[in-house]
């Protein structure tokens, strides 16, 4: 399109100046200032031909550099979000690290707590067995129950059992274990993680409803115990896996308000996250357990 410009431009300056001429000039001296005319508009249009095709050569090299640019930001980009993803997995991965080691904590120091009421019973049952000793009842014999022995087995044996049992995926097994303890020694500290681990195993088997139903009697009959935010985590997650989106989500956000610092609030956030929902903003103050599970 512009190299035809150029030589019409050229044909109308020489129009131009043939017009302008006198009728009468036709003279030699004149066809030769024409042509000198017509050779230098001829040398300018060259260059200004050459000027316009070194520009083009420029905008094109421009263009050619930019779009590398941009290829090369795509690429960038494109990598940055694989990294974030990364980022995002393992960070996941360790938040689900921490909480096993956390549960495990939380194991620890129920074992430790049971050891030391079952001590605490003990000093106190030897304190009354002297007491008996000293001055017997009426009618009873120093040294001789008043009651008959429970066939069952002492209760950090039946617990620990059936932990040992649940953490080896005998799962069956495990929860003979533990119902069996609640039935003896449900009104023992444990007692509250004896249900919760019943819930567990419900879980495992993907029995989500029944799952729900043990995990309400953690949170009903145990309220404030250690096993109270983890029991409403996974009642949450249940509730998600059964399809009730809002019920799980607003279970989740529960468990936020109430214990904002904890382990399960993390997996919490990390679940609604990964739902596309905004969790529940945290207070900084922890539930107060129940003096009967302290």
């Amino acid at each position: 399109m512009k190299k035809s410009i150029i030589p019409a431009t050229l044909a109308l300056a020489v129009f131009t100046l043939f017009v302008a001429q006198p009728a009468h000039a036709g003279t030699k001296e004149q066809l030769i200032q024409l042509q000198t005319t017509v050779e230098i508009l001829q040398a300018n249009m060259a260059r200004m031909q050459q000027s316009l095709d070194e520009r083009m050569g420029a905008m094109k090299d421009l263009m050619t550099q930019q779009s590398e640019s941009i290829s090369k930001m795509n690429s960038s980009v494109q990598s940055l979000q694989r990294t974030l993803g990364q980022q995002n997995t393992d960070a996941a991965t360790k938040v689900d690290q921490l909480s096993g080691q956390v549960q495990a904590l939380h194991d620890s120091v129920d074992e430790l707590k049971a050891r030391l009421a079952r001590t605490t019973r003990q000093l106190d049952d030897i304190q009354a067995a002297l007491q008996n000793i000293n001055n017997p009842p009426p009618g009873q014999t120093p040294g001789i129950p008043t009651g008959a022995q429970n066939q069952a087995p002492p209760p950090d044996t039946l617990y620990n059992s059936a932990l040992g049992d649940f953490n080896g995926g005998k799962n069956d097994l495990a929860a003979q274990e533990f119902a069996q303890y609640l039935q003896f020694y449900g009104n023992t500290d444990r007692a509250g993680n004896a249900q919760f681990y019943l819930g567990e195993i419900d879980y495992r088997r993907g029995s989500f409803q029944a799952a729900i139903a043990d995990y309400n009697k953690v949170l009903d009959q145990y309220p404030g115990g250690n096993k109270d935010a983890g029991a409403r985590l996974k009642k949450g997650f249940a509730l998600l896996e059964l399809g009730q989106r809002d019920a799980g989500v607003k279970e989740l956000r529960n468990l936020i308000t109430r214990y904002p610092k904890s382990p399960e609030a993390a997996q919490a956030r990390d679940r609604l996250n990964k739902l596309g929902v905004a969790g529940a903003a945290s207070n900084g103050h922890f539930a107060k357990p129940s003096p009967r599970h302290q």
